[in-house]
């Protein structure tokens, strides 16, 4: 047995309620454990010391796995009756069985050997308050996200001189193109016709940038989008539609022209926010350059965002009344936090006990590029932006070496490093305001659609970026960061796009199994680029989704209602096809 894949924790991921009732537990296994068993009962079974009865528990088999690159994941769903649960696993290959507890590996004849004090693993006692939930609305919810300078300018707008005519085509971060709130509010009804029922703005306070990253006045909505009346009725007209708001919280950093960082520059260790940051060399403080020379931490290294300490107990407090400020006065729905990787646990901790207190199913999102598990037991984010699933979709289009198995351990991959609560809301996107767009990766409206198609099927919160619906092109940041269109939007071209979108969108919310957890990787062709996943919703519904990415064109078995197609003609899904249809109910 190959004993070094084997792995497995009370903790995080391996094993954790689901709700009071049900404990996940998870294994991961080398590929050759053919079958896995699980031993379980309550550790007080027997008495409280054991007694002279041996615990043995119940035995039932683990059956739904998937694949890793290296090693399989083993997944099973126990309902302990007395909320507490002991339990070892029994392993089979084809020639061996060993039985694994939380010290080790151990053979029938040892586990059964007298007197000997078998180390099980424990999940003592499946507390409430102890339980990851995550808002259930976030799941059911497909998100637009807006850069707001480049959305919609209003149009009883305050004439600027200072502003760069509405154009297609580059930009700048220099320039000021004017989109704001109210152009947001004209364009409701747009968005809610879409199928969007979730908005995710980027920052919205004031700040000196377009880009409102750098922020000066976390208190005060900035002037060039509107006003607080403004933000206010765009929330309101837009829950009236069925549309949830999620704002942008930037609190690992602030801008230099923040209130507190001005008096620091002012008055350097003297001042009474001198523990709001992090400088290490107060005689340079005021030098204009990058922050290498570590005078004080900093976003990334721009002298421009000094980070702030949200170590400190009174950041915590500010931040804590700023956002409780955000959701008294205009009633949002969701807080990204921006670099979400870098401000305190602590901080995350204290600021959603506080914030739940006054809406318990806010949804809390960190931005996060790689593994987060850390941050997703149930006391920070309920989410991150699923920036691994982003990279390995684009990956494998990318690669035209690599197979399909490649792809289903990438999704795996992605869908066991966290609880199944997370999944359940993560956010799923393909392209924002930092990465190239998606249609400017490959250039291709079919491998486009293609790569929609998963993002609409896969488990989470699916993200559209603003002008996906018309393939709008973007470079890297600033280019990704075009102006909407407005006024092309009525032509037939992108007539057709946007009706393109609102089926994918129309399909993702009629139909349960695309938004299901449950999914597996059959192999019914034998085109190694041709990809092929079933999703499943609880009644046992089945839902095909194929992708031919084999540059050539691939005979399709009969069967099934076609729920969404491109290139699919006569039983043949041409190359860079996409075909979705409903298969029935699993027999």
């Amino acid at each position: 047995m190959e004993f070094t894949g084997i792995y497995h924790k009370t903790s995080e991921q391996m094993s954790y309620p689901l709700n009071e009732q049900e404990l996940i537990v998870n294994l991961k296994t080398g590929y050759d454990v053919e079958r896995v068993f699980i031993h379980y009962g309550d550790p007080f079974e027997t008495g409280i010391l054991g007694g002279n009865e041996k615990w043995t528990g119940k035995r039932e088999e683990i059956c739904f796995k998937k694949r890793l690159k290296h090693q399989l994941w083993w997944t099973t769903t126990l309902k302990p009756q007395y909320k507490r649960c002991k339990y070892y696993f029994e392993l089979h290959t084809k020639d061996e069985v060993w039985n694994y507890f939380e010290d080790g590996f151990l053979t029938e004849e040892q586990t059964k050997m007298d007197g000997r004090m078998l180390q099980c693993f424990t999940v003592p006692w499946m507390n409430p308050a102890d339980i990851n939930e995550t808002p259930d609305w976030v799941n059911e919810t497909v998100w637009y996200q807006i850069f707001p300078d480049r959305f919609c300018r209003g149009k009883n707008s305050v004439k600027d001189e200072s502003l760069i005519s509405w154009r297609e085509g580059e930009v700048t971060n220099e320039e000021r193109f004017g989109g704001n709130l109210n152009g947001i509010r004209e364009r409701l009804s747009y968005l809610a016709e879409l199928g969007i029922t979730g908005i995710y703005l980027n920052p919205i306070m004031q700040a000196e940038s377009n880009h409102k990253y750098d922020t000066t006045d976390y208190t005060r909505i900035d002037p060039h989008f509107g006003t607080d009346e403004e933000f206010a009725a765009l929330v309101k007209e837009a829950h009236e539609k069925g549309i949830h708001i999620m704002v942008d919280a930037v609190f690992n950093h602030c801008g230099r022209k923040f209130a507190p960082w001005m008096d620091v520059l002012e008055k350097g260790e003297e001042s009474e926010y001198a523990d709001w940051f992090m400088v290490q060399n107060w005689e340079d403080i005021q030098k204009r350059a990058d922050t290498r020379d570590g005078r004080f931490y900093s976003f990334a290294f721009a002298d421009g965002m000094p980070k702030l300490n949200t170590n400190n107990e009174k950041v915590i407090a500010y931040f804590s009344k700023v956002c409780e400020d955000w959701i008294r006065k205009f009633d949002i729905d969701g807080i990204r936090f921006d670099v979400g990787n870098e401000v305190s646990h602590t901080f995350l901790k204290c600021l959603r006990r506080h914030l739940q207190k006054l809406k318990p199913d806010l949804y809390f999102l960190g931005e996060i590029w790689h593994d987060a598990s850390q941050w997703l037991a149930g006391d920070e984010y309920d989410a991150v932006m699923n920036y691994p699933l982003m990279s390995g979709i684009n990956d494998f289009f990318l690669d035209k070496g690599m197979e399909k198995a490649e792809f289903e351990y990438m999704v795996n991959h992605c869908y066991t490093m966290y609880m199944q609560q997370n999944n359940n809301v993560m956010f799923n996107l393909l392209d924002s305001h930092d990465t190239q767009r998606l249609m400017s990766r490959f250039d291709d409206l079919d491998m486009f659609y293609q790569q929609l198609a998963v993002l609409f099927t896969m488990p989470g919160s699916p993200c559209i970026y603003y002008g996906t619906e018309i393939a709008m092109e973007g470079g890297f940041d600033p280019d990704c960061r075009r102006c909407m269109p407005w006024d092309r939007v009525d032509q037939p071209e992108y007539q057709e796009k946007i009706q393109t979108m609102q089926h994918l969108i129309a399909m993702r919310k009629r139909e349960e199994m695309c938004k299901s957890l449950y999914f597996h990787f059959p192999e019914e062709y034998k085109e190694q680029r041709l990809v092929e996943y079933i999703k499943l919703d609880e009644a046992g519904n089945q839902m095909e989704v194929l992708l031919n990415c084999s540059g050539k064109d691939v005979g399709i078995k009969e069967g099934g209602e076609v729920l969404f197609a491109r290139k699919f003609e006569n039983g043949c899904l041409r190359a860079n096809g996409t075909l979705i249809r409903r298969k029935g109910v699993v027999g």
